[in-house]
């Protein structure tokens, strides 16, 4: 398994390499590539094993649930598998109660030839990805991954709180400790901020 964390995030910089996909909107098409969705926003590219599974709609549909969070942080969300873009379609196109994921409003990558799943080391044996997920800045670079295993499904709050954090950082230059939350106090990052910080919240961690 590889560590990509601050590094450059696989085909974010390679305009001309295109996948097949279905659209926020349900359309399929086939140029979709990763620097000219992604340009000027953060990126949460998320994996999942197959469609019409089992934990996987729940992982989605909570992604979904939270979109405009995402959004608000000028977030774009990328969810990735191995099936073609025709049976994402089909699975948005079935109502949640029958099993399907509806119309959720982000893009779907169809990743048949496994290139995607390879370039980011998240491929079980069987060749299915691992619920597997990428926080990237607006640079291309990796800065937050997990990697679960397939029946161990996703904390979608967790991520919000580290595209917080990210952002947090990027703007104060300031660093995030344990347990770090939108709104409460960051740490200067030299042994006086440490100090500072510890005597303030240390029986709170």
């Amino acid at each position: 398994m590889s560590v990509l964390v601050n590094k450059h995030a696989p085909f974010f910089h390679d305009g001309d390499k295109k996948f097949s996909a279905v659209t926020a909107k349900g359309d399929i098409i086939g140029d979709f590539n990763f620097p000219d969705a992604t340009k000027n926003k953060y990126t949460v590219l998320f994996f999942y094993p197959l469609d019409f599974t089992f934990v996987c709609p729940s992982e989605i549909i909570a992604f979904n649930n939270r979109l405009a969070a995402f959004e608000q942080r000028n977030v774009q969300l990328l969810a990735v598998s191995i099936d073609s873009a025709f049976t994402h379609a089909a699975w948005r196109n079935t109502p949640v109660e029958k099993g399907g994921i509806g119309s959720v409003g982000f893009t779907m990558i169809a990743d048949i030839k496994r290139e995607i799943v390879h370039a980011y080391d998240v491929a079980t044996d069987a060749g299915v990805a691992l619920r597997a997920s990428f926080l990237i800045d607006q640079q291309g670079i990796v800065q937050h991954q997990v990697v679960n295993n397939l029946s161990l499904g996703r904390n979608i709050d967790e991520m919000l709180r580290m595209v917080d954090a990210l952002q947090f950082t990027e703007q104060h230059g300031e660093v995030c400790p344990a347990s770090w939350q939108k709104g409460t106090e960051g740490m200067i990052p030299d042994a006086q901020g440490v100090a500072r910080y510890l005597n303030k919240h240390s029986t709170n961690l």
